[in-house]
């Protein structure tokens, strides 16, 4: 009762909205059970004015998924809104006049993160997009190979995965690995029949697409009191052995599907396009493999050239759908657009260039990944902070502010929709959200009572409380922001 006072004496008494300051009323509104005990951090301002409060803005904290901010502003300034990465067909040997290659097909990964996606519009799905190339190479009058289908990733390098990696995500679609040539969104569908009793084991269906060599052992369970899904799937990239633990909810007819990250992503791709072009009556001697170095390209004829959709449109699933696929490869792309291999490393080093570059100090950012799902991220509110307000003054800044979430969107942040609703300001709050076990932030960007951008990071860490309250508390720091009026 006394934060609900609190907050509404700041909303009835303009004096006090209109302060310089308003750190003060943060901290007398921060009196919450849901605080006690955590690492927390509030800050906001005008990007070229007046800063409104600041309180631990220079804590460094777990941003988990805000972290995405940097990725995409990053890789906007980097590539241009209007970008492509680009998926490369070659063919070696010679072609008879009879349609018989006496050679191979290579498939030259250009770290497309959004091949064969149904998640970003203009991508074609995985099938559609097989059919196009076995299309292509139809009509480039190829009728049987004497050959091999290669897959080229060696435009990345090092581990698939960030180093910090938590072993219960790798497996899942949400940590899926970075891969030069991705595919489907390096994931795969496994739907499991339906279970209606309580503590009863669920017996696997299905899992799509379908995946040589793949071995599942489930011991996911049904439960009737918990509506989530909460089955986590164990795996390395690589690995073909893969074990299933949670619950999934009880049902007495409905299927239910949940998506595991696929071990070797480059290699369904080159299986999946043998049996497409076997589709097409094109047929192929050899089998998929893939490279371990680049082979030499400029003796090769160039057979089709794919295109993603723009960079703006993946970095709208990179903030919007909190993709953390897309921000890893982003992240990758960095470094090779410097010169250097795809590595997560080298790509957080062009991060690091990136925030000094444009004056914004590096001595509280600790990362080791581009999406934010390492627990061991660490970075002030205030850098965060700085990067939004930089990107206000971008060319670049109406895809930026397009691709956050609004709370009447289906996105990261339904929650608080249903507050904000009734004052029909759901549209003035264009925000990044962040969970991950006891970590809660939101960022991005208010426009205060005269349509001005504010700019707004909250971050708290080491919350053990599982309800929405923390969310309450960010909803009234909001409010406090959208009832501001600049001076």
């Amino acid at each position: 009762m006394k934060s609900i006072f609190l907050l509404a004496l700041l909303l009835l008494c303009p004096a006090v909205i209109d302060g310089q300051d308003l750190t003060p009323a943060v901290l007398a509104m921060s009196n919450r059970p849901v605080l006690r005990g955590t690492s927390w951090a509030a800050i906001a301002a005008y990007p070229k004015g007046e800063e409104l409060f600041s309180v631990h803005s220079q804590l460094r904290l777990a941003p988990a998924s805000t972290l995405k901010l940097l990725t995409s502003a990053a890789a906007l300034e980097t590539f241009g809104p209007q970008h492509r990465f680009q998926t490369r067909i070659y063919m070696d040997g010679t072609l008879s006049a009879n349609g018989t290659l006496e050679g191979n097909l290579y498939i030259r990964g250009g770290g497309d993160p959004t091949l064969g996606s149904k998640r970003v519009q203009g991508s074609l799905v995985w099938q559609d997009l097989l059919k196009e190339w076995a299309h292509k190479i139809q009509t480039a009058g190829i009728k049987q190979i004497n050959g091999n289908i290669y897959a080229d990733e060696t435009l990345f390098e090092g581990p698939s995965l960030p180093t910090k990696t938590n072993w219960q995500n790798m497996g899942n679609y949400f940590a899926a690995q970075a891969s030069a040539l991705s595919f489907n969104d390096n994931s795969f569908e496994i739907t499991f029949s339906p279970q209606s009793k309580h503590g009863e084991k669920m017996q696997i269906k299905s899992f799509y697409p379908h995946t040589e060599g793949l071995k599942i052992r489930s011991f996911v369970t049904a439960d009737s009191h918990n509506p989530k899904d909460e089955a986590y799937v164990y795996a390395a990239p690589g690995q073909y052995e893969m074990e299933i633990y949670g619950t999934l909810p009880a049902s007495l007819f409905k299927d239910y599907t949940i998506l595991a990250a696929l071990p070797e992503p480059a290699q369904l791709l080159t299986d999946l396009l043998i049996e497409q072009l076997e589709q097409n009556q094109i047929s192929v001697q050899g089998s998929g493999i893939l490279l371990q170095t680049a082979p030499d390209y400029p003796s090769m004829s160039l057979l089709h050239t794919h295109f993603s959709p723009p960079l703006k449109d993946i970095i709208y699933i990179v903030n919007k759908r909190s993709f953390n696929l897309y921000a890893e490869i982003l992240l990758r792309q960095l470094a090779v657009h410097a010169g250097k291999k795809g590595s997560t490393q080298a790509g957080l080093e062009e991060l690091y260039k990136f925030l000094q570059n444009n004056h914004i100090p590096t001595d509280d950012v600790l990362l080791y990944d581009g999406s934010g799902l390492s627990r061991d991220n660490q970075i002030s509110a205030q850098v965060i902070l700085s990067v939004l307000n930089m990107m206000t003054q971008s060319p670049h800044f109406e895809h930026y502010y397009n691709s956050l979430a609004t709370l009447d969107d289906r996105a990261d942040l339904l929650l608080l929709r249903r507050f904000f609703a009734p004052f029909q300001r759901t549209k003035d709050v264009h925000v990044k959200g962040g969970t991950l076990d006891g970590v809660k932030a939101q960022a991005g960007y208010a426009k205060d009572k005269n349509g001005k951008l504010i700019a707004f990071v909250f971050i708290a860490n080491n919350i053990i409380e599982k309800g929405e309250n923390i969310n309450r508390f960010y909803e009234d720091l909001l409010k406090i922001l959208l009832q501001h009026p600049q001076k």
